[in-house]
């Protein structure tokens, strides 16, 4: 079964994601109607794996409901809490089970989330995630043992985009095509000209980019992002434009921010696609492409 996200990509259509975020807990049911309100109207849906070194029900386990459920799902794969062997292990049960489109992601620290007793594994990194996968693809594991049944996957990677500096992003960006990814996923842009420049750069590669927007629901909610997220950067006029809203309005606000961006992006052919980030918010996604101009 060959991915449905990676024909969309290279059919030159601008592509559409965005992301489910699991429970914590097993009642599904808040995930369930996320699924079924996003499922028709973007292109993949991700789920998360553990965000912000926060345990939650696995991003494997929402894949299989996205698939059971009639979406399409792109599996989020952390180095955080696993070695080699288990996210190997990971990798075949996810193919196996049709999940053809991986995430390849090194994690948040463990000190940032809500288990702080845990110890962070990261055996490997991003970059050899992406290495293993293309062992497996030839039918070895990572210690050269043969695979009765290889895999195959459509692998991607992130990207920070507005990085200050900017130069060491740019060697993991080219470190993680060379090792094998085929899209990116960026963090969160606000700066469209300096996005463009680093798309300038980014074309001169066989992938596709897919820029990341996150659903600013506040004036407060941007400023902390600026002064506590590496490589997000939210510009002051649209932190005033978030802070002059009227009250109880700041979240129209962002939705409507996050729409004019997205229309940007598209309608001047800057990138491949958007990846939405709502952020425990999903059901607002389809107001965020209504005020994009993309009918849901």
């Amino acid at each position: 079964m060959a991915s449905k996200f990676k024909q969309a990509l290279n059919s030159g259509k601008f592509v559409i994601t965005s992301e489910i975020g699991p429970p914590k807990g097993t009642d599904l049911e808040k995930m369930y109607e996320h699924i079924d309100l996003l499922k028709d109207k973007v292109d993949a849906l991700n789920v998360t794996d553990h965000q912000s070194s926060v345990m939650r029900f696995p991003s494997i386990g929402g894949c299989l409901a996205i698939m059971e459920r009639g979406g399409k799902p792109i599996l989020q794969m952390t180095c955080r809490d696993r070695n080699r062997i288990a996210l190997q292990a990971d990798l075949l049960l996810a193919y196996n089970k049709g999940v053809r489109d991986i995430l390849c992601l090194t994690g948040d620290a463990v000190p940032v989330g809500d288990n702080q007793a845990a110890k962070g594994v990261f055996d490997l990194d991003s970059v050899q995630l992406l290495h293993s996968i293309r062992q497996l693809e030839a039918g070895s594991d990572l210690g050269g043992n043969e695979l009765a049944g290889a895999v195959e996957l459509y692998t991607g990677a992130t990207v920070t985009p507005e990085a200050v500096p900017l130069e060491p992003q740019l060697i993991k960006f080219e470190k993680k095509i060379e090792a094998g990814a085929k899209f990116f996923q960026t963090q969160a842009i606000y700066d469209l000209d300096r996005f463009a420049k680093f798309m300038e750069y980014a074309r001169q590669f066989p992938v596709k980019i897919l820029a990341g927007i996150v659903l600013l629901s506040s004036a407060r909610m941007a400023r902390f992002m600026t002064a506590n997220v590496p490589g997000i950067f939210v510009p002051q006029e649209l932190i005033d434009e978030l802070a002059q809203a009227p009250k109880g309005g700041a979240l129209k606000k962002g939705i409507e921010i996050a729409g004019r961006m997205i229309a940007d992006l598209m309608e001047n052919s800057i990138c491949d696609g958007v990846h939405i980030m709502a952020i425990n918010r999903e059901e607002v996604v389809p107001d965020i492409l209504t005020a994009a101009g993309i009918s849901a």
